[in-house]
Formats: structure tokens, sequence, C-alpha cells
């Protein structure tokens, strides 16, 4: 049975906090593959276009990933007129990978501040779900807080330690408005992109 960690997220742009954080997961949980799937119309964000532009956050977390067998783009959402709610996406991934085990990884802010569609059903269809957290992180709010929702299955929640890396894609959009570099801060392919592009002007 294969082990799929599914990591979504708006990409806008993808950088690489992103890349390394879902590169971590892969190895410290012993997952098979990890699948990129930017939201086409994410419940807590409101987008700003062009940079907001579904296809344009596509290409470019698919840039982001080329050269990583193990990294796989998928468009689960950007192709469903939905809300990108993760439960629909797991329920449609199942589908879709017949046999295999699905696990969610996001950040510890996004649970903290996030409220979740039908999170206890979305944790059933889970093996696990992963939270990763920088050095240093207090994870004792965060465990206070997963035990405030009283959840059936809150045995899926896991703490997944990633190195340290203060980047955010807000900033990087700052950055490009502001005329100045993001150079090392997303892969080349993606800033060459953003930049002919004309993306977050």
């Amino acid at each position: 049975m294969k082990r799929y960690g599914i990591f979504g997220g708006t990409f806008n742009p993808p950088h690489y906090g992103h890349l390394l954080a879902a590169q971590t997961a892969l190895e410290h949980c012993s997952l098979d593959r990890i699948l990129l799937i930017p939201n086409r119309i994410p419940p807590h964000k409101q987008l700003e276009e062009p940079g907001g532009n579904p296809e344009h956050r596509y290409n470019m977390i698919l840039l982001a990933a080329r050269g990583n067998p193990d990294f796989q783009v998928l468009r689960t959402e950007l192709d469903d007129e939905r809300t990108s709610f993760s439960l629909y996406t797991v329920e449609k991934l199942k589908t879709e990978f017949p046999g295999g085990s699905f696990s969610l990884i996001t950040g510890a802010d996004s649970l903290l501040k996030s409220s979740w569609y039908r999170l206890d059903d979305l944790l059933g269809l889970l093996e696990n779900f992963y939270i990763v957290t920088r050095p240093g992180y207090d994870t004792g709010e965060l465990a206070e807080h997963i035990e405030s929702l009283i959840l059936k299955n809150a045995d899926r929640f896991k703490t997944v330690p990633i190195p340290g890396f203060d980047i955010s894609s807000t900033g990087i959009r700052e950055r490009v408005k502001n005329g100045r570099s993001i150079r090392y801060m997303v892969p080349e392919a993606v800033e060459k992109y953003i930049h002919e592009n004309e993306l977050y002007l």
C-alpha cells in the first residue's frame, strides 16, 4: 500500500520553505510520495489577481517541484469549482488512488487559526494529520487547541519538526512589488516565471 502525503496551499508563490517542509515530512513520516495540490478557492484566504490566478500558481508549483521524483503536482482542487475543503479533496483522492493511504500535512499556524470544515470526518479518512513545526515552537498551545476541539479522531494528529526557514509567500510578493530580489527564496525557474509574467507588481 502506497502512503501519500497531501500538501496543499495557495502556493502564491511556492518557495523553498514549502519544498523543505514537504521533503522533511516525506522522510520523517516514511511517505512514498508528496502530492502537491494548489487550491482553487481557498476557504480562508482572498487571492489577488494576477498572482492569485490558479493557472499561474499551478505553473509555478510545477516548476518548483520539477526534478523531484517524490513530488507530484495535482489539479484535484483547481478543476473543482467548489471551495477547496480538504475533506472533498481526500474523498476524491481515495477514488483516484485506490488502495492508497493518505495523510495531510499542514503548518501549526494553519491548524490554530483556521476553522476546518468537518474536521473529525476529515481525520477519519486519514492515516495521520501531520502538523509541521519550526524549532522552538511551543507545542503546548497546539495540544490545548486540539483538546478543546473535542474530536473522536484526535489521535491522528502528529507533529513533525522541520528546520527553521523564515520565509513566506506574503513577504515574497511584497519584495517583488517593491522591486527587491527574491533570489534564493524561490527556485530559479519560479523567479523567472514571476518576472516574465509580471506577477505581484
